[in-house]
């Protein structure tokens, strides 16, 4: 196709720069391509009058909410270059590329609206960045789809409503949010973690021994057997045994031979099916646990790899592809590996139904099948290679192994011995995934396959051997495992995986250590305390269930499609939220919260024995309820008011690091406020403990500038290059040692910023 045919000057607009690079040079003459960096304009953020606002969720019947849409971070000078070089260019046609899902429509019509001083305005979408998909999504423009435009702002409205309003609710624990779909998420890490902590260990013993790379196990106990061993989920397990002494018969048994006998041989085959192509979950459960990345990982190089237009898109839950990538990757398999490679291909079996638009997209494979390596990073390589070999795979026949069931006796033990031998004698999928795999057996063993041979036990401090163990508690999710299980319980979406776990880390419920997903005190307060007052209802399910997820998630995607009214849905999904918080809302009231608790314990600490009994009425702190707790805490800030109160716990810490700061012990900040002890001053933010730490935070803005502090001045001074008395001057000072640390912070800043705009205009 020619792009530039009449003359006119065209604008593209793509979400990244990476991607914008790439389609430039499909373009060439007559085209603008630029990059918006993903989201221009969004809900407001933070908790300011415009997110707390009623006029902000005000619509009328029928319709959906249009709050004011704002600007996000940079966004309005991005879209404003970009708005003055196609007016300056003389640009006619906008075509808006933003990526071909819910997020990418949602910013497309943003842009659409921002660019509608331009008479034509398209919207084009390709699964991937290839010149002929470029090529075709221009010649078949089509309309802003409003039913994805609905379903993701319905995503924003009742993530935000949920979030906002719940997490107000959680503060009064000292948490700092919830989340429609990552505290669901957290649940499923929380009971995992209550699972292990009810988990009685059951020991066992097992014994083995190896011959010819062949393990053997003995065999203990047969399934009706009365000592038969079953594991916690109630597997029967013949190789293991509670018997101490059985177990150590059949080892001195073992120890004191130097053959074993096979007594059975059982032939068989063993044949292993591909997988289809990556979607978004198998592709980072893949990377995960093939590469040993992190989720974030593998989705921020998979981004890079979609953005150069080598695999196609990355945000998919099917496992489709088109006719002719597949025949492109047969050809090579038949080229390289002979037909006897090829099979007549996986087949797709989709997660979810036939009108889910997340299902529009192909499964994620390489642009190019035919090549299986491409001129990269290292990281950018494997993932591709692994991406590569999934696509090669799913067209491949099956790997076929020889088995043998083997059994064994040995002298002196009454048990037999169970082993298998397996060796691969067709590769198949197999073959392209060698550089994943370790060494495959493609040999039979060295030892006689037939009844009565006799095979050798070499002696060694490992062979044979005995071990006494004890059965392990459930595993703990680790990234790879959590996004399975959201992906199974259907409460997340290719676009929310990663940011949900990043949401649980960054909020400080969750922690990583070793791979593995372990939650802290506040993760599990939420669950177990906070999460109860919403999901502990009469309703049929709880707000922060994984069914009740789901369920919005499957009405999000019946708007996208078209079969569900957005409008409708909205209106529906709000009453049912007010009816639920308002009723946890009622719940709490009959509970102190335990920042209640805590403010009154702190404050009943300095008062008399009578004057709390009469206070709390005769009840225990744990009794009283939310209403009560409310009177009390009024009842303190009165008596506080006329007594005063100690400093707390922060006030004089604050106070300690103020006087370290300054230079001065203990006893001299103190007399500052013309105390000789931290408890004759009073507490609150109008005692004397507030008033001296104002006072305090004073005297340390005119402190002297640190001495690393002034080095950094010279070297951002010599990067800008400024000479030091020039940015003395501009600030009215003539001499280092006249900057305190309060200017010297103030020109640290300033010169950080120019070093930036330096660096931003030297790449431009």
């Amino acid at each position: 196709m020619a792009f530039w045919q009449d003359g006119k000057m065209k604008l593209m607009i793509l979400e990244s720069g990476a991607k914008a690079r790439t389609v430039k040079g499909y373009l060439g003459k007559g085209w603008i391509v630029e990059a918006c960096n993903g989201h221009v304009q969004d809900l407001p953020s933070g908790n300011g009058s415009k997110q707390r606002s009623k006029a902000m969720w005000a619509a009328s019947k029928g319709e959906l909410p249009e709050p004011p849409w704002d600007w996000t971070d940079g966004a309005e000078k991005i879209v404003n270059s970009i708005l003055a070089r196609a007016r300056k260019s003389g640009v006619e046609e906008v075509y808006i590329a933003t990526d071909p899902d819910r997020e990418g429509e949602f910013i497309a019509w943003r842009l659409s609206i921002l660019f509608s001083e331009f008479s034509k305005i398209y919207r084009v979408a390709f699964n991937e960045i290839t010149k002929s998909a470029v090529s075709e999504s221009i010649s078949k423009p089509r309309e802003i789809d409003s039913n994805l435009v609905d379903a993701a702002k319905v995503r924003r409205y009742m993530d935000r409503l949920v979030g906002y309003r719940c997490s107000r609710f959680s503060k009064s624990w000292n948490l700092s949010s919830m989340g429609r779909v990552q505290t669901p998420t957290l649940g499923f890490i929380i009971e995992r973690e209550l699972e292990r902590e009810a988990h009685i260990p059951i020991e066992y013993h097992s014994v083995h021994a190896d011959s010819h790379g062949v393990r053997f196990n003995v065999r203990f106990h047969e399934k009706d057997d009365s000592d038969a061993w079953f594991d916690d989920s109630g597997k029967h397990r013949a190789d293991r045994t509670s018997e101490n002494e059985l177990a150590k018969s059949a080892f001195n048994a073992l120890a004191s031979s130097d053959k074993l006998t096979i007594s059975s041989v059982k032939e068989g085959i063993t044949k292993r099916n591909p997988q289809p192509p990556f979607t978004t979950d198998t592709m980072l459960q893949a990377g995960n646990s093939t590469l040993g990345w992190s989720v974030s990982k593998t989705s921020r190089v998979a981004s890079t790899l979609y953005q150069s237009g080598f695999v196609t898109y990355i945000r998919t839950d099917s496992t489709r592809t088109n006719p002719a990538s597949r025949e492109k990757v047969r050809q090579y398999i038949r080229d390289k590996y002979g037909d006897d490679h090829l099979s007549k291909g996986v087949d797709a079996k989709d997660a979810k139904s036939k009108e889910n638009v997340q299902d529009a997209h192909e499964a994620i494979r390489p642009t190019n099948p035919d090549v299986d390596s491409i001129n990269a990073s290292a990281d950018e390589k494997r993932l591709y290679a692994l991406i590569w070999a999934r696509f090669a795979a799913s067209q491949m026949s099956q790997s076929i192994r020889e088995r043998r069931d083997l059994e064994a006796e040995i002298d002196g033990c009454e048990k037999s011995l169970r082993g298998t031998a397996s060796w691969r004698t067709h590769s198949g999928w197999e073959a392209v995934f060698e550089q994943f795999n370790g060494n495959v057996r493609t040999k039979p063993p060295e030892g006689i396959l037939e009844q009565g041979a006799n095979w050798p036990i070499e002696q060694s401090d490992e062979n044979p051997r005995i071990i006494t163990d004890q059965t392990k508690p459930p595993r703990r999710y680790t990234e790879s495992s959590i996004v399975q299980a959201m992906k199974t319980a259907a409460i997340g979406r290719p676009s929310t995986y990663v940011s949900t776990i990043q949401k649980l880390t960054g909020r400080g419920y969750v922690k990583s250590e070793g791979g593995s997903l372990i939650p802290t005190d506040d993760g599990r307060m939420l669950w177990i305390d906070v999460v109860p007052f919403y999901n502990e209802q009469e309703q049929e399910v709880g707000l922060f269930t994984p069914e009740f997820t789901s369920q919005m998630e499957g009405n999000l995607d019946l708007v996208e499609s078209g079969t569900n009214d957005g409008p409708a849905f909205w209106d529906s999904f709000v009453t049912q939220f007010r009816d639920i918080h308002n009723l946890a809302l009622n719940i709490r009231k009959q509970t102190a919260t335990p920042r209640q608790k805590s403010w009154i314990e702190s404050r009943l600490a300095h008062l008399e024995p009578t004057m709390k009994d009469e206070l709390l009425s005769g009840k225990d702190i744990a009794e009283i309820t939310g209403d009560e707790a409310r009177s009390i805490i009024d009842k303190l800030q009165d008596i506080g008011n006329s007594l005063g109160y100690p400093p707390s716990e922060k006030q004089a810490a604050l106070i300690v690091k103020l006087a370290d700061q300054l230079g001065i012990d203990l006893d001299g900040a103190l007399e500052i406020a013309g105390v000789r002890e931290m408890s004759a001053l009073t507490g609150g933010n109008e005692g004397t403990a507030s008033e001296l730490i104002g006072n305090m935070i004073e005297m340390t803005k005119v402190l002297p500038a640190s001495e690393s502090q002034v080095k950094l001045i010279e070297k951002l001074a010599e990067q800008n290059d400024m000479d030091i008395s020039e940015v003395l001057v501009s600030i009215g000072l003539r001499d280092v040692s006249e900057l305190t640390k309060t200017s010297a912070s103030e020109i640290i800043s300033k010169m950080k910023g120019r070093s930036r705009g330096r660096s931003k205009r030297s790449r431009s």
